[in-house]
């Protein structure tokens, strides 16, 4: 009895619903009786919602009768409905009329939330449905403790130990006729294939619901922003790795099929340990694109044609781009990285040019002996294809003086002095 109280307490301080006005669906039978009878020992803030569906006429005003007078001695506000006698009787229209009931309950009393009963019985039933009927691994997740504006605090608690609380309190609630009907697909499951299923495995209930807590956390982190790593992507299992492709394509509007995305997985592989990376096209001017650290759907990126003179200080228009040349005013207290659109220099004259790079450039770089191709410099420090013709380069003459966010020569170093600070800031829009 205490776990019971237990995962309703942490429930509603997970989800911060301590403090809330709760309505709960209430029919009165053990469950919501159970749910119901906690919460208000809690001193939580109470709305009783009940909706009488009409199928069972003299029982079914029964039921509402003892909800009522269960709330009524306790003091928690109660609310019903009845259906009307038109609407069809089938579970697909009881539960879109129950949703629409609740969504009128919140609007009425002020709620952002509605608490709903459903157990670890009805989670592992529910995914044993959606298996016979087919589905996917997002299908397997079975009933979320949350969506939306919907709560089930009883999710992880089995149906036996909600009885057995009923019984050491004393509750006596409803017990709904039509739950023996075995012509209801739910009420076949739970009365006829459930109990086979415990001939070969008696805790069947608890293996279904560690196989909907599995997809869960699937699909959580398939859904999540996170960029792998190619060494994280690698090491995840063959399926996860096929999603995860099957995702990006999505996300990007690529069409896809099996063969596609085996193909990018084996290029992921085959590419894992490429400094500046490899190409496979996915359309004009679209790429996958992978090296040892990362790999994306990238497009080929626009050279800057643009070439200007650098002759004095002052900021110049240069693409989507403001490059600036100004003397240094202040030391910084540490010099920014190569990464950085910033770079201390020292600066004899100022004659140079801003360009993108050409065939035949070169650099001396920063703590280097000797001079180096332009080419085999970027490719050391992992620049990808379709970024480097759009990196801008203060040139003199094919000498590449600095790298705009990748580094600069060993000629311009600060060796004491610093003259001038170089800076390049993306225009806005």
């Amino acid at each position: 009895m205490g776990s019971v109280r237990e995962s309703v307490a942490s429930f509603l301080k997970d989800y911060g619903l301590e403090n809330k006005i709760l309505c709960v669906g209430f029919s009165g039978g053990y469950d919501s009786m159970c749910l119901l009878h906690i919460l208000h020992s809690f001193g939580c803030n109470l709305v009783a919602a009940h909706l009488n569906h009409n199928w069972r006429g003299a029982e079914s005003l029964r039921d509402e009768e003892n909800c009522r007078k269960f709330c009524d001695a306790r003091g928690i506000t109660f609310y019903s409905e009845i259906l009307p006698p038109d609407t069809p009787h089938t579970e697909t229209a009881a539960r879109t009329a129950r949703y629409e009931f609740f969504e009128r309950v919140m609007r009425k009393f002020n709620s952002d939330c509605i608490l709903t009963a459903h157990n670890a019985d009805d989670n592992a039933e529910t995914l044993l449905y959606r298996i016979i009927k087919g589905t996917g691994i997002d299908g397997l997740v079975s009933i979320a403790p949350k969506r939306d504006s919907f709560y089930r605090p009883l999710l992880k608690v089995r149906r036996y130990e909600i009885e057995d609380y009923c019984r050491e309190n004393n509750l006596t609630p409803n017990i709904d006729s039509s739950n023996d009907d075995v012509s209801y697909n739910r009420n076949f499951l739970r009365h006829k294939v459930m109990p086979l299923l415990k001939m070969v495995n008696p805790d069947a209930i608890g293996a279904l619901n560690s196989l909907s807590s599995l997809a869960g956390e699937l699909c959580s982190a398939l859904n999540t922003e996170k960029n792998y790593t190619t060494e994280e992507f690698l090491n995840l299992p063959v399926y996860f790795q096929g999603e995860i492709i099957k995702r990006l394509l999505v996300n990007r509007k690529i069409e896809y099929d099996r063969e596609k995305i085996e193909t990018l997985k084996d290029f992921v592989g085959k590419n894992r340990f490429s400094k500046s990376g490899a190409k496979c096209s996915l359309g004009k001017n679209i790429w996958f694109f992978v090296n040892c650290d990362y790999f994306d759907i990238v497009k080929t990126v626009e050279k800057i044609s643009d070439e200007i003179s650098i002759s004095q200080e002052g900021e110049y228009s240069f693409g989507d781009y403001i490059f600036s040349i100004e003397k240094c005013q202040v030391l910084p207290e540490a010099f920014p990285p190569d990464s950085e659109y910033c770079a201390y220099v020292n600066f004899e004259k100022i004659n140079y040019t801003l360009r993108t790079r050409r065939e035949g450039d070169i650099i001396f770089p920063l703590g280097a002996s000797g001079v180096q191709k332009l080419k085999k410099y970027l490719n050391e420090k992992k620049i990808p294809f379709y970024k480097k013709d759009s990196i801008p380069l203060l040139c003199e003459g094919k000498e590449i003086l600095w790298a705009a966010g990748v580094g600069m020569s060993d000629k311009i170093k600060v060796a004491g002095n610093v003259s001038h600070v170089l800076k390049l800031i993306k225009k806005a829009g």
